[in-house]
């Protein structure tokens, strides 16, 4: 087994991620592509019911005809990856739409990728301010390949470009596009916190629980690696290796207790663990095929002004 992840991380740290993209360095990160193409592929690869039914990502990204047979995209191998990616997916949905219900109508996404709300929940979306938040370069890149596709840029649709290595502010961003501080605002972040300091990842939570009261943040952290499931621990130290070895290692781990604690300090009211096996009996229960996320992998936090 350990082989195989081995083998597998080694092909997916060389694996070419063909798009359409005039210019390749304005394109999605490998790792936001990569989420993209796993969540199409749970709709490809898995029987119904489906957890998240998203290929937006896939349209947008166009890739090759053979991306399937990518190392990094093998059904096996991927499997409790995929799982993850779209249980912790569909769990911010639903709070959305639940925030949304309750008159909450201010969606902040940082780091938002291919993230794809807007297009496929239009009658939950436009009845929202959506701001995603990203680079530049891959910004640019989605805004042009959703209006190429027919999608469009709605008003709704808060594109903010912060060029976080040249030290810009995405509260600043925010307040350029329209965002209003005297309202309370739902804020996701997945799939960032072990690429950042515990300095940096306590800033970004001063900065949402400075939001106005009523404010929930949705977040994924990493547990360390040797508390994950044995099955997906190899694999998870593979990319640990791989992530460090392109200068993007992982920088923080936390066990739940602590990243609650790290909320509470930078000034929430309430933080909650959300556990894999809290997402799967949520929204694996009754499946026969064994898709589950696995536990002590990469979790959530919802945290609370």
């Amino acid at each position: 087994m350990a082989q195989y992840y081995q083998d597998n991380f080694r092909r997916r740290r060389t694996d070419r991620i063909d798009i359409m993209n005039d210019k390749p360095d304005a394109a999605p990160d490998s790792t936001a592509a990569r989420v993209a193409l796993w969540r199409a592929l749970h709709v490809e690869a898995d029987p119904p019911p489906h957890v998240l039914e998203d290929k937006i990502g896939l349209q947008l990204l166009a890739p090759d005809q053979d991306w399937r047979s990518r190392g990094d995209m093998d059904p096996q191998f991927t499997r409790p990856f995929r799982a993850s990616i779209v249980a912790r997916a569909r769990f911010i949905e639903d709070l959305v739409v639940a925030q949304a219900g309750l008159g909450l109508d201010q969606y902040v996404i940082l780091g938002a990728g291919l993230d794809s709300f807007a297009q496929r929940r239009p009658e939950i979306a436009s009845r929202l301010k959506v701001f995603e938040i990203d680079q530049p370069g891959p910004q640019a890149w989605k805004r042009r390949r959703l209006i190429e596709l027919g999608f469009g840029v709605p008003d709704w649709l808060r594109f903010v470009p912060v060029d976080f290595e040249a030290g810009g502010s995405w509260r600043d961003g925010l307040a350029a596009a329209g965002f209003d501080d005297s309202k309370p605002a739902i804020v996701v972040s997945t799939g960032v916190s072990m690429y950042l300091t515990r300095e940096a990842n306590a800033a970004t939570l001063q900065q949402v629980a400075a939001l106005a009261p009523g404010s929930t943040l949705a977040m994924t952290f990493l547990l360390p690696l040797e508390l994950a499931d044995p099955e997906i621990r190899p694999g998870l130290e593979m990319a640990e290796k791989g992530a460090r070895a392109s200068g993007t290692p992982f920088l923080s781990f936390f066990t739940p207790p602590q990243i609650q604690a790290l909320a509470r300090e930078s000034g929430f009211g309430e933080a909650r663990h959300v556990s894999a096996a809290d997402l799967t009996r949520r929204y694996f229960a009754g499946r026969t095929d064994g898709l589950r996320p696995p536990d002590n992998a990469e979790e959530l936090m919802v945290a609370n002004t």
